[in-house]
């Protein structure tokens, strides 16, 4: 079942060509006493890639420089490669991920709704990376490439998230379950980019409101749970207390509020929201912004997703043609 109760269309016919590359294979491949003639042959694999994350992903300014006696080659891309630490990475996304192919099958998937929602969208290429735990589950790269890195997906409990800081908050945004998320979240916003500056935080509960509708539509396969990176608890609550959390932003005269310090903390990942027990999630607003916008979808059935997404929103116009009525 998708968001809004709604059954998920059948698009067991609609076609995706989904092809992805394992850069990180080939990267723990390369022989680090001829890192030059390596690049070389990953030049021709990934034309237009590489150099994208060898210098903007990863920073070692090797700038299409590939001779061994390049600094970024040797002190850069060589370290990443031989260092007992990052090479722990590279061997613990191998054993982990031995074969992409279950990867590929859900992302097929996810882009066959998008196609049905959007229907001129085109599926990007995968390309699978390692970035030595510096947090880019996924990116996009151009308009039809499309990067996840695999050491954010080794699950909750690898020891290492925590000593680069990594916040326990941020825990099931770590597992594997979550990739299709971190994907289809970032398509979404390649083209719909999360605004705070100059938004009073209604506007930011239903842009994230939004973004967790589509979620629900191009992903249905996916528990709400995981969609919004929530723990089970945390929906039960917000679930159970709907009425108590949209009264707790009227009295506190925070929906029209600008002050971005007093109010993006509700619409960001944290422990829990301010002012609010400890069971609550941080970015409770965009929970909220869901309700609001699937309330809006249900006294509005002839719009599309597609036509939802892409409209500019008037927020108090908005909630006042939703008809919301906190439960």
């Amino acid at each position: 079942m998708s968001c809004g109760g709604d059954s998920a269309p059948d698009v067991s016919e609609i076609t995706v060509e989904l092809k992805s590359q394992r850069l990180d294979k080939d990267l723990y491949a390369l022989d680090t006493n001829q890192l030059g003639a390596g690049l070389a042959g990953l030049q021709s694999k990934y034309p237009e890639f590489l150099n994208f994350y060898l210098d903007t992903v990863m920073g070692f300014s090797i700038q299409n420089n590939y001779t061994d006696s390049n600094p970024g080659v040797q002190k850069g891309l060589k370290t990443f490669l031989t260092h007992k630490d990052y090479r722990g990475v590279f061997d613990t996304v191998l054993a982990r991920y031995p074969d992409e192919s279950g990867i590929d099958e859900t992302l097929k998937k996810g882009f066959q709704y998008m196609k049905h929602y959007f229907p001129k969208y085109e599926e990007p290429r995968i390309i699978y990376l390692v970035s030595g735990l510096n947090n880019y589950g996924a990116l996009t790269y151009g308009e039809d490439m499309l990067g996840i890195g695999l050491d954010m997906f080794l699950g909750a409990d690898y020891p290492y998230y925590k000593s680069v800081g990594i916040p326990e908050y941020f825990s099931r945004q770590l597992n594997e379950n979550y990739i299709p998320v971190a994907v289809m979240r970032t398509v979404y916003r390649q083209d719909h980019p999360f605004v705070v500056d100059g938004r009073v935080l209604l506007d930011m509960m239903i842009q994230s409101g939004k973004e967790m509708y589509y979620l629900g539509k191009v992903i249905p396969f996916t528990e709400e749970p995981v969609r919004l990176a929530y723990s089970e608890e945390q929906l039960k609550w917000c679930e159970e207390n709907e009425a108590m959390i949209y009264d707790f932003f009227v009295r506190k005269e925070l929906l029209y509020e600008n002050n971005l310090q007093k109010v993006v903390r509700y619409v960001m990942d944290g422990p829990s929201a301010t002012g609010m027990p400890a069971e609550s999630p941080g970015n409770i607003g965009a929970w909220l912004g869901l309700q609001i916008v699937e309330a809006y979808m249900q006294e509005h059935p002839d719009v599309t997703l597609e036509q939802l997404v892409n409209a500019p929103v008037d927020a108090q116009r908005f909630l006042l043609e939703s008809k919301y009525k906190p439960r």
